[in-house]
């Protein structure tokens, strides 16, 4: 019984200073990955095994015959036990790590949808007030002039069209979100689709007395869905216009090159504070503290929107597994929609 004693004595002894040692490591690792952690653990705990053991064998005066045979023994199980504890440990971490940038994707996703209910009701609710207040004065005659009158039929008209673009662009967002979209790929000429967005956005540029300007030739080929693409430059090209002051100017180029086909819209809008810059493409965001929208003064009502546009341009490119991005340039920034070459799509067109 005493030698039993004995032998648990050193291994209690040789484990608890090889356990005090791996406690101090890890906690001198402080913010290192998972991995390491489980690493230094497993390394920590097989160590104490194999030091129990061999402080037992020593003090059992083994012969050096057998005492070789226990240490390899010992060696050959302790290495296994590391490789097949690192293997399952880099799955834990990985998990780990995944199941933490999962929370964290949820998370943001349900602040940006508890964003967007906010700010949508807030817009809603505006234009719907002004509705109900002028639609009361022509029923009840408190207007009687034809001026007056048709002034109120034409407020009612822009803001009717806001709300209609607004909802429309929440069904194509829920489409983006949801996964709904249906895209056919065709051999897309992009001057036409430029040419249509400029053609659309025109009377809101000549309102707001902002030049358009687009290269005249050169312009590639796409394989893409063309009501998608459509959609996504045209809102570029409104998001350029809404933002630059008047007299402004807002340019729109393309190319291509061995992988992917591209095309930039810049202004000069002063440029995006760099703090705002990452979050450009998110829902509901407007780059401005104030989301109540321009009132019926404003020269270009039909440019206010509802921080929807560039979200719904990023969906509508990645759908197409392309990506779009943002920078500041010389007196304004650059938006650039990039799109995967398909072979001979990305030639240029006639």
């Amino acid at each position: 019984m005493k030698d039993m004693m004995l032998i648990g004595l050193y291994a209690l002894m040789s484990g608890a200073v090889v356990a005090g040692t791996g406690a101090l490591a890890l906690r001198r690792l402080g913010r290192h990955s998972i991995l390491v952690h489980i690493a230094v653990l497993l390394t920590v705990t097989v160590t104490a095994v194999v030091t129990g053991v061999v402080a037992v064998a020593q003090a059992m005066f083994l012969s050096a015959h057998d005492l070789q045979v226990v240490l390899l023994t010992v060696g050959a199980s302790a290495l296994v036990s590391l490789a097949v504890g690192l293997g399952f440990g880099r799955r834990l971490a990985d998990s780990a790590v995944w199941a933490a940038q999962a929370r964290e994707q949820e998370r943001k996703a349900e602040a940006g949808r508890r964003e967007l209910v906010a700010w949508v009701s807030h817009d809603l609710r505006t234009p719907l007030s002004g509705l109900r207040a002028m639609a009361e004065a022509l029923e009840d005659g408190v207007v009687h002039d034809p001026g007056s009158v048709a002034e109120y039929h034409r407020r009612i008209g822009i803001e009717a069209d806001r709300m209609s673009r607004l909802v429309d662009d929440l069904f194509e967002l829920s489409r983006i979100n949801a996964g709904a979209l249906r895209l056919v790929p065709t051999s897309v000429p992009l001057a036409d689709i430029v040419s249509d967005a400029l053609t659309t956005i025109a009377p809101l540029a000549t309102s707001r007395r902002i030049r358009l300007v687009a290269a005249e030739s050169g312009w590639p080929t796409v394989a893409a869905s063309e009501p998608e693409l459509a959609r996504a430059v045209t809102n570029l090209l409104v998001n350029s216009v809404r933002y630059t002051p008047p007299d402004g100017t807002v340019q729109i180029t393309a190319g291509h090159d061995r992988h992917e086909v591209w095309l930039a819209v810049s202004d000069t809008c002063g440029g995006i504070p760099e703090a705002d810059l990452p979050r450009v493409f998110d829902v509901a965001f407007r780059g401005e503290r104030a989301r109540t929208p321009a009132g019926p003064a404003d020269p270009a009502p039909a440019a206010t929107g509802g921080g929807l546009g560039l979200a719904i341009v990023r969906g509508l490119v990645e759908a197409h597994g392309g990506r779009v991005e943002a920078h500041n340039i010389d007196r304004g920034c650059r938006f650039i929609l990039r799109i995967p070459a398909a072979g001979p799509a990305a030639q240029h067109a006639v």
